[in-house]
Order: structure tokens, then C-alpha cells, then sequence
């Protein structure tokens, strides 16, 4: 029989894009107020794999990954993804959005996005939010799945996210020889 066991903490992780990158140091200040300091940014990335949102939001996109320094619960993700989607909301104009937020979280195996569209690979977690598997740690990288959004499929965006799991690796390895401690 499985023991339930407390799962580990989980390295934050805000994706966005937009189309006007003036707004951006605005957007970070009110991430930064809610989540606490940023650890990692990622260069401004590619945008071009959908024109999904090209009626909302415009052309071009462009997008930046955030990572935070705290970790985070990972029950805590509908919360963080709820709060995201206020954030949205508040910057809006005529009931169109000038930034998306993809909250997420990063563990050892795996790469876990939040969102509130049900999907046949997607988890309920509560307050009408999923968890979408959206990579895999495996073989020494980052694996996509067959649902893996394109930017999130990209090498650049896997490379970004294999230098977060190291950072977040070695925070986890001094967290775990501290408690040994008794710090």
C-alpha cells in the first residue's frame, strides 16, 4: 500500500506575453507584490507559433518567463492562477486582454501549467482551475508531450526551463541539508 507523503515545494514560474513590452515593468511590480522576489528571467522569446490570440491581444507577441525565488505549495497553483487571471482582467481594455499570465510550476520530473480550460489530460485542482502536464524531466531534458503548447515545445523555452531546475536543484539539495541540521 502507498503512503501518503507530503509533496516537495515547487519553484514558481510566470510565463507571459503581450504586445505593448512598455507594460512589462508595471506587470513585474504587481507579480513582485503578489509572489515575492523574481530569482530568473528569461530573454524575450518567441512568439510566433499560433495566431490564436491575434484578435485579442495583436501582433506581434512577445514573451517572457518569470521565475521566482520562494517556493511555493503546489496546492497553492488555482490560487496563484485565480489571482493571475485578476491581473488580466485589470489591465484589459475594452473587454480584451493586453497580457496573458501562465502560471505554472516546476518540479524535478515534471513542468505543470495551470489553466481554466478542461481538457482530457488536464487535473481539477479546485476553484474552477486545471493542471496541465505540460513537460517531462526525462533523459537528462525536458520532453514534450503530444498536447505541449508549441512555445512551451520550443528548445529555447526548454533550455530556459532546464536552467530554472538547476536553480531550483540546488535550493531543494540546501533546503534538505539544512533540515538535516536542524536549521
Amino acid at each position: 500500500m502507498s503512503q501518503p507523503q507530503a509533496p516537495k515545494p515547487a519553484k514558481l514560474v510566470i510565463g507571459l506575453f503581450l504586445q505593448d513590452r512598455a507594460l512589462l515593468p508595471e506587470i513585474v511590480a504587481h507579480l513582485q507584490t503578489d509572489f515575492g522576489a523574481i530569482d530568473m528571467v528569461s530573454p524575450w522569446l518567441a512568439f510566433d507559433y499560433t495566431s490564436y490570440y491575434a484578435s485579442e491581444m495583436g501582433t506581434p507577441l512577445f514573451r517572457r518567463m518569470l521565475v521566482f525565488k520562494a517556493l511555493i505549495q503546489q496546492e497553492a497553483l488555482a490560487g496563484i492562477k485565480r489571482r493571475t487571471n485578476a491581473l488580466e482582467e485589470g489591465y484589459a481594455e475594452a473587454g480584451k486582454r493586453r497580457v496573458n499570465l501562465d502560471p505554472g510550476y516546476l518540479l524535478l520530473e515534471r513542468f505543470v501549467l495551470a489553466t481554466g480550460k478542461n481538457f482530457t489530460h488536464r487535473i481539477y485542482i479546485g476553484q474552477g482551475i486545471y493542471a496541465d502536464l505540460t513537460l517531462m524531466f526525462q533523459k537528462g531534458a525536458f520532453q514534450t508531450l503530444p498536447w505541449t503548447y508549441p512555445d512551451y515545445a520550443a528548445e529555447e523555452m526548454r533550455a530556459f526551463l532546464s536552467l530554472a531546475r538547476q536553480k531550483y536543484s540546488a535550493e531543494l539539495a540546501v533546503q534538505m541539508a539544512e533540515a538535516d541540521r536542524g536549521v
